[in-house]
């Protein structure tokens, strides 16, 4: 098994929302993830979303990680904010975790 088989996309989204939605404000350089943009997704012990990483793929080709966020259940929103130079970057890929229903991925590509 290729660790691709396990990351779920767009395509696999239900009735909860998983996908980690990326915005950019290039100008303040300003990437911010959320996951259940439109719709909050549960955050209970029992179903949450207990981590989103961001990585970059830099305009040489390097991968990099941004950065990481974790969340408490109950208390806290899949929701992170990161100061990114983006004019280094010409793609971002946030991936998101639900203890129910597996990892999930997200790309933008910024050039």
């Amino acid at each position: 098994m290729e660790f691709a088989e396990i990351l779920k996309g767009a395509e696999s989204e239900g009735k909860d929302k998983h996908l980690p939605v990326i915005d950019v404000n290039k100008e303040q350089g300003i990437v911010h993830v959320v996951v259940g943009k439109e719709k909050p997704h549960p955050n209970t012990m029992e179903h949450r979303i207990p981590w989103i990483e961001v990585f970059g793929v830099k305009n040489d080709g390097q991968k990099v990680c941004i950065g990481r966020g974790a969340f408490a259940a109950a208390y806290t929103s899949p929701d992170v904010y990161f100061k990114v130079p983006l004019k280094e970057f010409k793609a971002l890929c946030a991936l998101s975790y639900c203890n129910v229903h597996g990892l999930w991925q997200n790309w933008l590509e910024l050039v």
